[in-house]
């Protein structure tokens, strides 16, 4: 099912392919067994409901979660776009290429549709860039880009001869925590690379937050569906909201379907305000 089929807002790489502006992420999946027919079933509604780019790590259960995400997807790879990301203590040119491929194995796919260098390490950027060319161009992977890259980081990355290749920078962002919009989206929005928010619900703090709720009230809808909606309503932006629960996937893909008034999005500009000043990349 693509996204348009399923009725999804989507965003553009910087090659005009076209994703689903609504995904899923994997974050703390695959490290209980007793928790993974549970994770396997969660991912499966969403795939299901059209939520089908699927992001993972190989740091998140220690690989686990890409188990779970091989197990989610079973015989229907050709309907999901996965993202998954290298350790930066990995980084290296070798160590980028022998990641990929036990990352490869435990997804139980020919090739990663987006590989991420999860944070800066101590590994030359420019070695990162290369490994992933090599592994482009060897069909192990389709793209690959960044994570939790800040201004500098991505002005750097900018520079280097293959830099422009950058597909996405997956960063810390959601309604209460609004510091990339200072100077780092606009950069990213420049050289049309979308942003990847993960964390969109602050690991569910979200969910409960009073100044939220009563917007959400006022809106129609769950602070859930808004705090996504009003993600999805940001230009270039991919959110990537992380559930077990079979419900909590339903509420997340109806936010698809919310549309913001001009005056929920001022409230929620009065309740979280757009940063004044600019300060560090926030990360969790």
């Amino acid at each position: 099912m693509s996204a348009a089929a399923s009725g999804l807002p989507t965003v553009a790489l910087p090659d005009g392919t076209r994703l689903p502006a609504l995904g899923l992420g994997t974050w703390k999946m695959g490290e209980r067994r007793a928790s993974a027919a549970r994770e396997v079933a969660a991912l499966r509604a969403g795939i299901a409901a059209g939520l089908t780019l699927l992001d993972t790590a190989e740091m998140y259960g220690d690989g686990g979660a890409e188990k779970i995400v091989a197990r989610a997807v079973g015989a229907g790879r050709e309907r999901v776009f996965i993202v998954s990301k290298v350790y930066p203590h990995n980084a290296s040119v070798t160590g980028t290429i022998a990641a990929c491929e036990r990352s490869l194995a435990r997804l139980r796919t020919d090739r990663i549709d987006l590989y991420l260098l999860h944070w800066r390490g101590r590994h030359p950027l420019a070695e990162t860039v290369a490994a992933f060319e090599r592994l482009r161009k060897d069909g192990k992977i389709r793209y690959w880009g960044v994570s939790n890259f800040d201004v500098a980081d991505m002005e750097e990355l900018f520079a280097l001869p293959e830099g422009s290749r950058c597909a996405a920078n997956q960063v810390l962002y959601n309604v209460a925590e609004r510091g990339i919009e200072w100077r780092l989206r606009a950069l990213c929005q420049q050289h049309d690379v979308p942003i990847m928010a993960y964390s969109p619900l602050y690991q569910g703090a979200l969910a409960g937050h009073q100044k939220l709720a009563t917007v959400a009230a006022s809106a129609g809808v769950t602070p859930v569906q808004l705090a996504l909606a009003w993600l999805l309503a940001q230009p270039g932006v991919i959110a990537i909201p992380q559930s077990s629960n079979v419900d909590h996937i339903a509420e997340c893909r109806a936010a698809a379907d919310v549309r913001l008034s001009r005056a929920t999005i001022a409230a929620i500009d009065a309740a979280f305000p757009p940063p004044k000043r600019a300060r560090p990349l926030a990360t969790t």
